[in-house]
């Protein structure tokens, strides 16, 4: 099988960015749904909170950009 050059990503140092703790309180079922939706995927709780905050974040710009109310 032939790869040419451009067929391979070039590697990057992933660049980690700067956290800050912040501790919040969620209802014990929705903490169940989460624990129930990340097993056995690797991924941490945090991490799914993060990544579900920053696609519900990007939803309001776009509804905003769209005009559209919340």
């Amino acid at each position: 099988m032939y790869c040419g050059v451009n067929d391979v990503a070039k590697f990057k140092v992933p660049i980690i960015p700067a956290t800050t703790q912040k501790s919040i309180r969620f209802p014990n079922n929705i903490i169940d749904e989460v624990e129930q939706a990340i097993r056995g995927t690797g991924a941490s709780f945090s991490a799914f909170v993060i990544e579900a905050t920053r696609v519900a974040l990007e939803s309001l710009k776009e509804d905003a950009e769209n005009g559209e109310n919340a």
